[in-house]
């Protein structure tokens, strides 16, 4: 089961900058083929399927707990495309086309079936689908898979770092380059761990280190890239049996953290009413109000 949080991971930026182009470029890290829709549903899958779980709980709680991570990482780039989204369009009279300055956007979807909104689609408007979901029930090839997942799930983050320099953006990619490189090297160490291969050597991939990006470098410095979160207060904690010794870029210590890290309030969405979003006026809100007070007997 899920436990959930009203909250997300980091504070996102605030900026009144809107940017579509950026909104549709970002969406790759969700709904492409190595999004966090795509890293969440392997992992999700392959942990519903694991054989052996008990004789292999280390590596069981492995992909169980980073599973639980990138629901929190598709609920963050999902807030990344909102924030890029805010003010695109302005509420004004229909005859006026207050929805004509993003005509040209290049994913128009979001305007048009998502009232500003993340969709389950890539850059191009395509949809996510199941069949970027590998679970082979073989462990060490679901680990390679897992592995090449990451490392490719890395290297779109860079180039979308590289397309764009919204706040929000850059913020977003910034700590998932961070906590993706966590998960890269987990699967590296849980590789080594199954077949005696040293995979770490082969990190960073693409080389460049997460250093050089100003906004992954300041969760470096906090030690977000040696943590590995459980996400559960009691359970998978034998992920410590494969998250042990040091980091293979920095050589500091890794830590396991049994449960989940401090998140930030949820940002709030405003009205779109050039959207008919949510479609709600401020009579039906004293409205709804009463039917609320009236159904909880509240005088």
């Amino acid at each position: 089961m899920f436990k959930r949080m009203d909250e997300i991971m980091i504070e996102i930026p605030d900026v009144e900058k809107p940017d579509p182009n950026a909104a549709a470029a970002i969406q790759e890290l969700l709904g492409g083929k190595f999004g966090e829709m795509s890293t969440l549903n392997n992992y999700l899958f392959q942990s519903f399927n694991f054989r052996s779980k008990e004789k292999l709980k280390p590596f069981y709680d492995l992909v169980m707990s980073i599973t639980a991570e990138e629901l929190g990482h598709v609920e963050l780039v999902s807030h990344a495309i909102n924030k890029c989204l805010r003010g695109s369009t302005a509420y004004d009279d229909p005859d006026r086309t207050p929805l004509g300055t993003v005509k040209d956007a290049r994913l128009s979807y979001h305007f048009l079936a998502g009232a500003q909104g993340a969709m389950p689609y890539d850059s191009m408007g395509n949809p996510w689908n199941g069949t970027y979901v590998f679970n082979s029930g073989n462990l060490v090839e679901d680990l390679l898979h897992n592995f090449f997942l990451e490392c490719g799930a890395r290297t779109h983050k860079m180039k979308v770092y590289e397309m764009t320099d919204h706040p929000a953006a850059r913020a977003v990619v910034g700590f998932l380059l961070v906590r993706g490189g966590v998960h890269v090297v987990a699967y590296a160490k849980a590789l080594e761990m199954a077949t005696g291969v040293d995979v770490t050597k082969l990190v960073p991939i693409p080389s460049l280190s997460n250093k050089l990006y100003n906004e992954a470098r300041k969760y470096e410095e906090k030690g977000e890239h040696t943590k590995l979160y459980t996400w559960s207060d009691n359970d998978f904690n034998q992920i410590g049996q494969i998250w042990k010794g040091t980091h293979p870029e920095d050589g500091l210590e890794l830590e396991v953290i049994q449960g989940a890290p401090a998140g930030v309030p949820i940002p709030e969405a405003p009205p779109v009413e050039e959207e008919f979003a949510p479609g709600i006026s401020a009579l039906d809100f004293q409205e709804i109000a009463a039917r609320l007070k009236a159904a909880g007997n509240i005088k």
